[in-house]
Formats: structure tokens, C-alpha cells, sequence
């Protein structure tokens, strides 16, 4: 379930006409039009009655197809990089990293919506949410009954998501915010590669 939280939250506003793009036109501008994408993050969970049960922040950073790193920083160190074939999940308070194959860990899943270029509408249903300052939101439904979330909006503003929040089969959300964002700019592919420190126990996640 942890692995899972996290891949989720793989796991990402200039003023738009005020008529809406249809939402799978809205969402091919951004598969289509963003190569690469960097990012600060925050993110709020609550349950739910609304009740605020974590937070936390870090930075991010995509290269489509497929590959993806996730720092968290507060309010503890955890990092999560997948090279397009295995997603690493690693913890340095527990000495620790986890690792899967990235086609089982991200099928249906909202992190898989981020980093692949992958026709949308085959895995989810898409709806219009309207506008809410200066963005388009997306409403995507999960085709499949057997993931973590039973809804996800998505804000996207010139192409580029501003905002995400997840509403998992609980009642739960998980909200999260993007700012410093920069797209299609040139990253340095090592990021995407990681290589387990010295003396931290290496488990297999299966998949």
C-alpha cells in the first residue's frame, strides 16, 4: 500500500478561453506537449471527514516515456526514481530500499497517467470539471475497479498540471500542489538511474 501511495502521487496557468477544451483534448495537449517536467510539490492528506492525517513536501522531476524521480523532503527524507523498468523506493531513515518492475507497480495507476504516453481514455473515463482560476480540470474515473482511487482530478493550465487530488476508495483524499513548474527543459538522464548506497538491505517487491 505504501509502494502504491507513492507511485500514485507519481506517481503531477495562464487565463483560458471561456469556452473549455474537451477533456481528452485538454489531457493530449499534455501527453503530446510535455517532454520533461520539473516541479516543487505539496501535499496534504485527509480522511474522510476531512481530517488532515499527513503532509509533506519535495520536488520532482519527469521524462516521458516512463521515467520519473520523487524527492521527498519534509517532514522526512524518502526517495522514489523509476528508469522506465523498475521503480525504487528508497528510505534512508529505515536503511532501506525497495524495488519493482515499473510495468506492474504503475498499470492503471494515476503515476502511469504522469509518465507514460499512453492513450488515456483506454484506462479511465474522462469527464469535464469546468475551469477554477485559470485552469481546466479533468475528472478521470478508473475503468478498472481494482485500484487504490475511484476518482482523480487533474488542473492543467497551457498543457502543464498545476494541481492534483486523488479520492481513494475510502473516502480519503490526497491533495497536491505544483509550483516552480518547468517543462521541456533538458535533465540529466542520470537522475533517472539509481544505484543502492553501500550497506542498505536491497528487497524484493515482487512483481
Amino acid at each position: 500500500m505504501k509502494l502504491r501511495l507513492f507511485a500514485a502521487l507519481l506517481g503531477l496557468a495562464a487565463a483560458l478561453p471561456a469556452q473549455a477544451d474537451d477533456p481528452q483534448v485538454t489531457l493530449r495537449k499534455f501527453v503530446d506537449g510535455v517532454q520533461t517536467l520539473t516541479a516543487d510539490f505539496s501535499q496534504v492528506q485527509t480522511d474522510e471527514g476531512g481530517k488532515v492525517t499527513g503532509s509533506s513536501s519535495g520536488k520532482l522531476a519527469l521524462s516521458r516515456p516512463g521515467k520519473f524521480r520523487w524527492t521527498y523532503e519534509k517532514p522526512y527524507s524518502q526517495l522514489m526514481i523509476c528508469d522506465g523498468k523498475r521503480i525504487w523506493l528508497y528510505d534512508p531513515d529505515l536503511a532501506q530500499v525497495t524495488v519493482r518492475s515499473a510495468e506492474q507497480a504503475l498499470n492503471g495507476t494515476p503515476a502511469a497517467l504522469l509518465s507514460q504516453k499512453a492513450l488515456l481514455s483506454d484506462a479511465y473515463t474522462l469527464q469535464d470539471g469546468g475551469t477554477e482560476n485559470g485552469a481546466s480540470v479533468v475528472r478521470l474515473l478508473p475503468k478498472s475497479s481494482e485500484g487504490d482511487f475511484k476518482s482523480i482530478e487533474l488542473w492543467l493550465a497551457n498543457g502543464v498540471p498545476q494541481r492534483m487530488r486523488f479520492h481513494d476508495q475510502l473516502g480519503g483524499r490526497t491533495d497536491i500542489r505544483f509550483t516552480a513548474i518547468r517543462s521541456n527543459t533538458k535533465l540529466d538522464a542520470a537522475q533517472f538511474n539509481f544505484t543502492p548506497p553501500k550497506g542498505v538491505e536491497v528487497v524484493d517487491g515482487g512483481g
